[in-house]
């Protein structure tokens, strides 16, 4: 398999892209929400690609797209790789989907190889969680995690999850059917690093140690709005100034914590008018670690400091909960595995942790998982400037002919 091969392959996963970001909602912008008319036409296109690599294709109940390949001979449990392919509205043409042009690639890989594990690929139909309010839908009925509770969400148009999946041709009785069962080695997603990291280290591609953990909460500091021109500084009760007093502590914790990142990044204010001192302000805070520990005494630490702005300065702090979700480490061996991979296609060995979600973090608690990053130029993503290079998509799949010889091999 030569380097030309290997170009022509990332050439083409990433031309795929481009088409599929063409079957949008929103003309003039990639926009294709979970099971919208554009899936359609995705589903078609990825169709066509499955079966021309002879693999048997079938939509699971949730909507989700899977192809699998046997090939003869096919011994031991069958690899899951894939991604989603949904988007965030006005999107980039790569984030989820570049993992499910590659999984493709993936396949043709093995074929070359003459690999006799069987490899199903999988065109998530939800992830973003744009539509519902709730991502994952797809990844959770692969998972087994798909209550049916979820079925009763409704969209901003009053269409629920159950209408939407019996719209599109699906039975939501049969979503049970697409959990994997025993037969199911482990998954494998190839995604977009989604931040500058790689870019400032001038590398290609990333082994992903492990999912962080994330905190978000909703903080609302109440003073006492008054006038602007005749309360005196010394006597104010100014949430703004309180809340600012504390984002500034937010930025200062998360610059002097390894890993952490910590954001304030919705602010509201009342009366938010110019010449009144604000009465109320609600600050949100996200706070996300690759260690759980780490990031549960950041929050501790940020919630003590508010806490004491706020006393000190004579305004009442509220706290609400909005999200407690544990960080997800990839499988040790498959890490370590991805690791040897991309040293073996000659490429540094990086590994780093993922600051966003991704369909590996449900699946890991169904499956051994692992992740590949690929480089994201400007370590730009959620946005139409969202690219990828053609070399670092090329380097990616040479990590992957490593990695599939070495699985092979490993489960004999």
């Amino acid at each position: 398999m030569t380097g030309a091969d290997m170009r022509e392959r990332a050439r083409r996963a990433i031309a795929e892209c481009r088409l599929l970001a063409l079957m949008t909602e929103e003309p003039g912008r990639i926009t294709r929400r979970f099971l919208t008319l554009p899936t359609h036409d995705v589903h078609a296109h990825l169709r066509a690609r499955m079966e021309e690599l002879g693999m048997h294709v079938r939509v699971d109940a949730v909507g989700n797209l899977r192809g699998l390949w046997r090939p003869e001979g096919a011994t031991g449990k069958r690899i899951l790789i894939g991604s989603h392919i949904d988007t965030v509205p006005d999107a980039g043409a790569f984030d989820g989907v570049l993992g499910v042009t590659l999984a493709l690639e993936w396949v043709g890989i093995a074929q070359e190889l003459g690999l006799r594990m069987p490899i199903e690929v999988i065109a998530f139909s939800e992830e973003e969680g744009v539509r519902y309010g709730l991502p994952y839908l797809g990844s959770r009925a692969v998972a087994g995690s798909f209550d049916a509770s979820l079925l009763a969400l409704t969209d901003a148009e009053g269409v629920s999850v159950e209408a939407a999946l019996r719209d599109f041709g699906l039975d939501p009785a049969r979503i049970g059917e697409a959990a994997v069962g025993d037969d199911a080695l482990c998954f494998i997603e190839v995604h977009i690093e989604q931040g500058p990291l790689l870019e400032a280290e001038e590398l290609s591609v990333a082994a992903v140690t492990a999912i962080v953990g994330q905190t978000r909460l909703t903080l609302t500091f109440t003073g006492h709005a008054n006038h602007a021109g005749t309360a005196p500084m010394h006597l104010r009760r100014d949430a703004l100034a309180a809340a600012a007093e504390w984002i500034a502590a937010v930025e200062a914790h998360g610059r002097n914590t390894e890993g952490l990142a910590a954001t304030v990044g919705r602010v509201s204010v009342e009366p938010n008018v110019g010449n009144v001192v604000p009465g109320v302000v609600r600050v949100s805070l996200d706070v996300r670690h690759a260690e759980d520990s780490v990031r549960i005494a950041a929050v501790k630490n940020l919630l003590e400091q508010a806490d004491a702005i706020a006393s000190r300065r004579g305004l009442e702090l509220a706290c609400a909960g909005q999200l407690e979700q544990a960080a997800v480490p990839m499988d040790e061996r498959l890490r370590a595995m991805m690791s040897a991979a991309i040293e073996a296609a000659g490429y540094p060995a990086k590994a780093m942790p993922s600051g966003a979600g991704h369909d590996a973090i449900l699946m890991a608690a169904r499956l051994p998982t692992a992740m590949l990053f690929v480089r994201s130029p400007g370590g730009v993503s959620h946005h139409p400037a969202e690219d990828v290079r053609e070399e670092d998509v090329k380097a990616s799949l040479h990590v992957a002919r490593e990695f599939l010889q070495q699985l092979s091999l490993d489960v004999g």
